[in-house]
Order: C-alpha cells, then structure tokens, then sequence
C-alpha cells in the first residue's frame, strides 16, 4: 500500500499526476519528467533530512499508483499532501493509504499533528476529509494557522489529525470487527 519514494517509478507517477483532473490539486507541480524526477530527487534528500516525509501509494498489485506526503515539518506537526491518478480514485485507496500513512507518522516516527489544507473549490477532497472519522475542523481552534494559509489567492478549508483522535478511531473500529465477529 505505501513504500518509500524511489525514482525509478518517477515516470509512471508522472504520467498520473499531469491528469487535467489531477494536476491542478497536487502540491508539487512539474510540467516535466524531468522536473518532476529532481522535486522526487530533492523530496527523497527533505526527507533524509527531516523536513519531510513522502511514501508512494501503490494498489494490490505493487504499482504506483500516488503520492502522499508530509511538508513543512515542525514540532512534531505537519502539512499533509495526498494525490491519486485519476483511474484508482474512488476505488478506497485513499482511505487505506492515510490511515497506514498516519499510523507511521504518529507510532513510528512520534509525529503529534497533521494539518490537511483542502482548497474550498476542491470538493471531492472536502468530501474524502468528512469520509475521515478522525480529523476534524481546525478553523476555530487554529485560527491564526487558518488566517495564514488562506493569505494567498486561493481559499482553503483546514482540517486536522492528532495523534490521540487517530489512536481513538483505530481503537473503535477494532471493537467495531470484534462485535462482527
């Protein structure tokens, strides 16, 4: 489901991401292969460097399939970045790449916070977000981080994840297989 970014699967990844429904909502935009190969090269160093954290999401069969990532790196927290190509979305791949992507993030690197800014006009996120049973609004309960990212042009809604609601969610809903069991 995730691994670690690598750059042979670069041009696979690329062909996804230039998708005209893809493109305009990935972080990191390259308008080339190449372009694309040294933000992976640079994301890879970030990483080694503890600035980021980025996994490739594959489907069933191992092929990569998106990208997700942790930018802006600090105290513990971070600003979550996810795409998908455009022939895997709706198939709940989403769901199940953030949900191993947060337990590595908070039980295995220590993470504590993660903020997931979703452009207003983007409402297939939005809705992938309210899918979450574990993050919630952090409009009102950040509000200068709020004020802050929608400084530019461009509106966002902002969400959060914690580690102890994430622990809380993964806790009901193994009490939720075991009253099916």
């Amino acid at each position: 489901m995730l691994k670690k970014r690598e750059l042979f699967e670069t041009a696979e990844l690329f062909e996804l991401m230039v998708h005209p429904e893809v493109f305009p909502f990935v972080r990191q935009k390259a308008t080339s292969y190449e372009e694309f190969a040294f933000m992976t090269r640079q994301l890879i160093v970030d990483e080694e460097n503890g600035n980021a954290v980025s996994r490739t999401i594959t489907d069933d069969w191992g092929r990569p399939i998106g990208v997700i990532s942790l930018f802006d790196v600090a105290q513990g927290a971070g600003f979550l970045g996810t795409w998908i190509g455009k022939p895997y979305q709706g198939k709940g791949y989403n769901q199940k790449a953030k949900i191993a992507f947060f337990k590595e993030l908070f039980f295995e690197l220590g993470f504590q916070t993660v903020f997931m800014k979703v452009r207003k006009v983007n409402k297939q996120s939005q809705r992938a977000v309210q899918k979450l049973g574990y993050a919630v609004d952090a409009q009102h309960s950040h509000p200068a981080l709020y004020a802050q990212v929608n400084e530019g042009d461009i509106p966002f809604e902002l969400f959060k994840v914690d580690r102890d609601n994430f622990f809380l969610y993964l806790a009901s809903q193994q009490t939720k297989e075991e009253q099916v069991i």
